[in-house]
């Protein structure tokens, strides 16, 4: 069947069979399909819409567009965590490395900052020498040798996958649920997993800012791992403020350094909390523990006894990176940044820090990308002086960005200003979960 016949019964508001969808990734991956076709199909797709049965072959046909991981052989639960994305969202760099030492394969592959969100890629690469594009035989024997391994997808995962999202960011299609879910799932599900934990976060720096959007993308998902055999749950988190103290890249690194070490670090208790929730509840669906509370102390007992942060040095060296290039004190320090204080305008309570201007702002100077080929300078960042809730004085320190000039700054102060909304009374902060699938 034609391109052109295939597209039409989309058009047309038909539902797709398993050949169409076969036949339409095929054509992404051998270029028989022209990009303007594979564009007409997507947003076919996303002004008509796709069933759940349509969903699920879109997902099992990029599935299989490439290789799916075989780790059979390593005789442990395979579990991962996987982030919709957000600003300071750093926890993956804490969670891998407490499920391995819980006796716990963690094939992790993970994506790069786009937009106001963070990636962990960038995040480890900020490490100096760590290297995040291994082949499948070093992926394999970095867990088999520490429990964990961070890796980029490759060419052969998912291969469909990064044609298909490069197309759907250039038509404005990116966000359609289904088309998401199919996105993220059919990366995830080719890691070879026994259990799978999400992390589906909401607020003004989340890809879904509406709670109830928020919710049926993790529904959605948390079938679809279960339609495909992998025990999966998701937990709906906020993201209308930076998550822990720091928003950039090795600043992220030195915060998850820091909680692994059992070092106080001021304003970083919500990373560590929301990474002891997650890392619990993948405990859990991989069958170490039998319920949430033993899980949880499990995590912890990992986590104060160092064990976990052993695992993290010895995989820093398994794949090259310099831990010693991680800071040990204040992350800007010494670098010759510019800084901008953001003080209370007024007294009272904290009401909003808002992500995505931060998370914004943090990309504006130099420390994301708009673009995917855009480069990174993983020093720059911004560091959160007061949580929302909390009471501050007129002119009290709300946060700095820390940039490579005072022009940068100057930039982008206002968005940063108009960031932070004072309450003359007491205000209650959103919860750090709101829900559970």
């Amino acid at each position: 069947m034609r391109p052109q016949e295939i597209i039409a019964v989309k058009r047309d508001g038909g539902e797709l069979s398993r050949e169409h969808i076969d036949a339409f990734i095929a054509g992404v991956c051998d270029g028989s399909w022209a990009d303007y076709q594979i564009s007409a199909m997507v947003m076919a797709m996303f002004t008509r819409g796709l069933n759940p049965d349509e969903q699920n072959a879109l997902t099992f046909a990029m599935l299989h567009s490439g290789e799916v991981l075989d780790l059979s052989d390593i005789p442990l639960p395979k579990a991962d965590k996987h982030s919709t994305g957000g600003v300071g969202d750093k926890t993956s760099l804490i969670i891998a490395p407490i499920l391995a030492a819980c006796g716990i394969a963690v094939p992790m592959i993970s994506g790069r900052g786009l937009g106001h969100t963070g990636g962990t890629l960038d995040k480890l690469e900020s490490i100096a020498g760590y290297d995040v594009n291994l082949t499948t035989d070093r992926f394999r024997r970095i867990i088999e040798t520490c429990g964990f391994a961070m890796s980029g997808q490759t060419a052969d995962i998912a291969p469909a996958d990064k044609k298909l999202y490069a197309l759907r960011d250039a038509t404005a299609t990116v966000p359609y649920i289904p088309l998401i879910v199919a996105s993220i799932m059919s990366k995830k599900l080719a890691e070879g997993l026994d259990a799978l934990v999400l992390d589906v976060k909401t607020g003004s720096g989340a890809f879904m800012p509406n709670i109830e959007d928020s919710i049926r993308l993790a529904e959605a998902m948390v079938q679809t791992g279960r339609n495909f055999g992998v025990r999966t749950e998701a937990v709906v988190s906020e993201m209308g403020r930076p998550l822990g103290r720091y928003a950039g890249n090795i600043c992220e690194v030195y915060e998850c350094v820091k909680i692994l070490r059992n070092e106080p670090l001021e304003l970083a208790e919500p990373t560590r909390e929301l990474s002891i929730e997650l890392a619990a509840r993948a405990i859990v669906l991989a069958g170490i523990e039998n319920d949430l509370v033993s899980a949880r102390s499990l995590a912890e007992a990992k986590l104060g006894s160092g064990a976990a942060y052993e695992r993290f040095a010895e995989n820093c060296r398994l794949q090259d990176g310099n831990i010693d290039s991680i800071p040990t004190s204040d992350p800007f320090a010494g670098k010759g940044l510019s800084t901008l204080e953001i003080k209370a305008e007024r007294s009272g309570w904290l009401e909003t820090a808002d992500a995505l201007a931060i998370g914004e702002a943090v990309v504006a100077i130099g420390g994301g990308r708009v673009h995917a080929e855009d480069g990174i300078d993983f020093e720059v960042g911004f560091e959160c002086f007061a949580e929302v809730g909390s009471e501050v004085r007129e002119g009290d320190l709300l946060g700095v960005l820390y940039s490579r000039t005072v022009e940068d700054a100057e930039c982008v102060s206002e968005k940063l200003r108009g960031a932070y909304k004072i309450s003359e009374t007491p205000v209650t902060p959103s919860p750090l979960v709101s829900g559970i699938v």
